[in-house]
């Protein structure tokens, strides 16, 4: 698949992604949204595939939504490969039924914030920015605010929207906005830990955690009681765990 905005590479068990539009601090454009959701839609359909890597080229890890871009949609450049909707970035990484790793080794500007907090683990160097403007400019970062309230508390997600100051990785730490301060082999080490693990049960926990969010606690248990069954039918699940129950 030839893409605009974002390259992508398949080995072995990792897939990863890369925000390819430099030149615009990867501001993203709906064509470009559109092709992370057709990338990310054929990370979730390989088997091989266990976890999804995100980075960004350039000093900018992304500066947000490109807003001349969605205010003239004719300045954007389409992709006729993949189909072209109105779908909002949040969404498109709420569809992600893999673990995702977001490598930020630049800033995070306004809805580049959507990318980091769609991904199950954040790394980030140590001396980067993170600011969420929007209320400087007289607008709001809605879609953010979505975002902030699953990994902080509600008032203090909403006192960040608000603030519009720029704050360093060690806050973003602190939050939970970002998990791990980058170092050389942090995302070596991670990677490794997937390594063995079933593709199955990853993607199926990931889709439990997703269709459990609007569920009172009686439906979930029955949901999730349902879903365990699931996957203990699968012939490769049931493969794995007589091996390692004979090795142990």
């Amino acid at each position: 698949m030839k893409y605009n905005f974002i390259e992508t590479n398949v080995d072995g068990y990792i897939f990863s992604l890369t925000l390819a539009r430099e030149a615009k601090r990867n501001a993203f454009t709906p064509t470009m949204v559109n092709e992370i959701a057709h990338a990310l839609e054929t990370a979730n359909s390989l088997d091989e595939v266990k976890v999804v890597v995100l980075r960004a080229k350039g000093p900018v890890f992304c500066a947000g939504m490109d807003l001349k871009t969605y205010q003239n949609p004719e300045l954007d450049t389409l992709n006729p490969e993949i189909n072209n909707e109105q779908v909002s970035l949040g969404e498109v990484f709420d569809r992600l039924t893999k673990p995702s790793i977001a490598l930020v080794e630049g800033d995070v500007i306004a809805g580049g914030f959507l990318f980091i907090l769609g991904c199950t683990y954040v790394l980030a160097k140590e001396n980067l920015y993170f600011k969420l403007p929007e209320i400087n400019l007289g607008i709001f970062p809605f879609q953010v605010l979505a975002g902030l309230i699953r990994v902080m508390p509600e008032k203090k997600a909403l006192q960040l929207c608000l603030d519009g100051q720029p704050f360093p990785s060690a806050k973003a730490l602190e939050y939970g906005i970002v998990d791990t301060i980058l170092e050389e082999n942090t995302l070596r080490d991670l990677l490794a830990t997937f390594e063995g693990k079933n593709t199955y049960a990853i993607q199926a926990g990931m889709e439990a955690l997703k269709a459990i969010r609007g569920m009172d606690s009686k439906e979930q248990y029955a949901y999730l009681l349902g879903c365990l069954t699931k996957l203990k039918d699968k012939e490769e699940v049931k493969t794995q765990m007589e091996a390692r129950l004979k090795k142990d």
